[in-house]
Order: structure tokens, then C-alpha cells, then sequence
């Protein structure tokens, strides 16, 4: 039995790794799906959600953003605007086990998994806008383990203007 399953274990772990340990490729930037041959993602609302420090932003000052909710091991991260599928700002000062991703030509235009370690329920990332939209909204992948993931995953959209306090950046409670 305990054989069994240590062997089981062992296969989990070798899935888990060979399914881009190093982080999603960017081919997987439009989509936002990961490449992982035969799975599909959960039907299920996520239990993350995508947080941010100011409900605006104007050009030049950061925006904190934030992945709140369980622990995951990987994940691809992008700000987009309004309908278009291209990353859009800048990323920078990645925590660890995580790294920059080339995505639209954008060599800081994603955030992504530099390896398959637990990641806390609320991981900071910082980006900076660009100067030429005026919405915009956080967009991810965020996967527990290799065949346990999330499409789609969207924060609210932000608006080009004053800079507001900054936000409570905790989970909300969805207990009912």
C-alpha cells in the first residue's frame, strides 16, 4: 500500500514538471492556456481573484496587483486593454519563482512561473501602464497543479485618471 502510493506521488510530481516548469511559453500568450496535452481547465469559479491597489492609474506610476486566494505553483499574468488580446505595460521586480515573459513583442508584457514551488495566496506583482490607453483590466491563468487550473481569471478594469487611496488589497469574503 504505502508503495502504491509513493509511486502515485512520484507521478504526480513527473507530470507536474513536465508540464513547463520553467514557466508558460509565449505561445500561450493570447490564449492564456497552458499547453498541457489532454487537460482542461476547471468548470468551477476560481478560487482566486486578481486585486489591485488603485481602481486608476495614470502613466509613469506603478500599480500593485495581486493574486488572492490558495496557493498555486504556476501561473501567466497579463494586462490587456479593452477587447485586444495584447499584453499591454510594463512588469517588473518578478518575486520569486517567478519571471518576465516576451508576449505582443513586449519583453516585460507578462508574468509567469520560473518553477512548479508553491506560491502564496497573495503574491505582489508590480506593473506600470502605458501612456497610450485609457482602460485596462489583469487577466490569468492560475494553476494548483498541472491537470487543476484556472482560464481567464479577470480583476476589475481600471480607468486612466487621479490616483485614488490606495485599495484593500485582501480576499473578499464570499462566504454567504
Amino acid at each position: 500500500m504505502a508503495a502504491t502510493l509513493l509511486a502515485l506521488l512520484v507521478l504526480q510530481a513527473v507530470s507536474l514538471a513536465s508540464a513547463f516548469p520553467g514557466g508558460a511559453p509565449a505561445s500561450s500568450c493570447v490564449d492564456m492556456t497552458p499547453r498541457h496535452a489532454g487537460v482542461q481547465p476547471q468548470p468551477d469559479p476560481a478560487p482566486y481573484h486578481i486585486l489591485t491597489s488603485s481602481p486608476t492609474f495614470q502613466t509613469g506610476q506603478n500599480v500593485t496587483v495581486v493574486i488572492a486566494g490558495a496557493e498555486y505553483r504556476a501561473l501567466l499574468l497579463e494586462a490587456r486593454a479593452g477587447t485586444k488580446s495584447a499584453a499591454v505595460g510594463s512588469w517588473s521586480l518578478p518575486p520569486a519563482d517567478t519571471k518576465l515573459l516576451q508576449c505582443s513583442g513586449n519583453p516585460y508584457g507578462a508574468i509567469t512561473h520560473a518553477g512548479t514551488s508553491i506560491k502564496d495566496g497573495s503574491t505582489t506583482y508590480t506593473w506600470t501602464p502605458p501612456s497610450d490607453t485609457n482602460t485596462v483590466y489583469f487577466i490569468a491563468t492560475v494553476a494548483q497543479q498541472r491537470n487543476v487550473f484556472w482560464l481567464n481569471i479577470k480583476s476589475d478594469t481600471l480607468t486612466r485618471g487621479e490616483r485614488h487611496p490606495t485599495q484593500d488589497l485582501s480576499v473578499p469574503n464570499k462566504s454567504t
